[in-house]
């Protein structure tokens, strides 16, 4: 990303997104990012423009980053349970990190410099659970450019609309669908109109839609593979092949429209005519899983305004060594479409192939708290009991 002596030559890749109007987020968290100056030369040599964390991100952490165990240590000596000492592990770097974002978020008027912070996935099907746990982790951070990330199953609809109405920024996530998008940015603008009709300021709430990606691509690709080896004719064949690595971006690019018509509708007009921000839609899940594909695939066709790509580390370096950064989202609407059809026609429904993916992801999340959790508790269990210290 610099020269040899440090400097930047000249914009690079990940420089040139915000040009094209997309603002790179960076899809991780730890302790050495926050304490080794990384994020800080991050958001100035890639121009990293906000931070998103999971449950499996900081499973993965704390199991790789030593600098949590003084904390940890400290933490348990006062008997707090495993969860608690999760959450004040989780805090502490997530103000840490909106500390570090902040001045990115006052340059760019409260568009971008956000760090997100997941609720326990444990409630993803309780919306007054995700409401409490929600102000409860806002008020705990007490910094502006929070978002809370709020998983889009129906319960989490009616959260997305009450926490916007009462000022909270949200992240909903999980977003698979372009059926449940149109419903999220539906909460999305009723939670608007709520709080303006409170006297909030429109203009203080910020929202992004988090909406998957290669998780589609790997669970269409099944399908079309299982299907390759049991239809032999070469037509069948090959428009079967045609398809594979296409059904994740088709079904982006389409939502992509939806946020565009969102725009030009009266009801965002008006809100907009307040000072309101649009809820920008954030590519997630783009680091690639097929190894057959290019590893900047779901960075490089989905540049255009008014997005946010939130990226793992390794899909950052690739992009920020030898991306290639030009608008690819609002070419070829037709042709997105045509891929669906083509789907259809091969009885391939992406609605049952979305609906399942988020019923997994709300599992896997379930199931990277519960081990972060365990691990915790194996961690405390190792430590000196109180007085007995050595």
């Amino acid at each position: 990303m610099s020269s040899p002596n440090g400097a930047m030559e000249q914009p690079n890749p990940c420089q040139q997104l915000s040009r094209l109007g997309q603002s790179l987020w960076l899809d991780y968290i730890d302790r050495h990012l926050l304490q080794s100056g990384e994020l800080t030369r991050l958001i100035e040599q890639a121009d990293l423009k906000g931070l998103t964390s999971n449950p499996a991100i900081f499973e993965k952490a704390l199991a790789s980053d030593p600098a949590y165990l003084g904390e940890m240590q400290a933490l348990a000596k006062t008997g707090a349970p495993a969860e608690n000492v999760f959450e004040q592990l989780a805090l502490a770097d997530i103000r840490a990190a909106a500390d570090a974002l902040q001045e990115v978020y006052r340059n760019s008027n409260r568009r971008d410099g956000y760090v997100s912070l997941e609720v326990s996935p444990r409630l993803a099907d309780d919306s007054t659970g995700t409401v409490n746990a929600a102000r409860r982790l806002w008020q705990a951070v007490a910094r502006e450019n929070l978002m809370i990330k709020v998983p889009a199953t129906e319960a989490g609809l009616s959260a997305i609309e009450t926490l916007i109405a009462q000022g909270i920024n949200v992240n909903a996530t999980l977003l698979f669908s372009r059926s449940m998008y149109r419903r999220v940015s539906e909460a999305w603008l009723a939670g608007l109109e709520r709080w303006i009709e409170r006297g909030g300021d429109p203009g203080q709430v910020a929202s992004v839609a988090s909406f998957f990606v290669s998780r589609i691509d790997s669970a269409v690709d099944a399908l079309l593979l299982s299907r390759i080896e049991t239809r032999p004719e070469p037509s069948v064949q090959a428009a079967l092949r045609s398809l594979l690595g296409k059904a994740a971006i088709a079904n982006a690019r389409l939502a992509y429209q939806h946020y565009l018509s969102l725009k030009t509708g009266p009801r965002w007009q008006r809100l907009a005519a307040r000072g309101a921000q649009p809820q920008r839609l954030l590519w997630a899940s783009t680091g690639t899983k097929n190894p057959a594909y290019s590893d900047v695939l779901y960075v490089e066709t989905l540049i255009g305004p008014d997005t946010v790509n939130t990226v793992p580390p390794a899909t950052l370096e690739a992009f920020a060594a030898h991306g290639v950064a030009q608008d690819g989202l609002q070419g070829d609407s037709e042709g997105s479409a045509r891929v669906m059809e083509a789907l259809e026609a091969l009885d391939i429904s992406l609605d049952a192939v979305t609906d399942q993916l988020l019923v997994e992801g709300v599992r896997l999340f379930a199931q990277a708290y519960d081990k972060l959790l365990a691990q915790i508790e194996t961690r405390i269990a190792t430590f000196p009991v109180a007085g007995q210290e050595h």
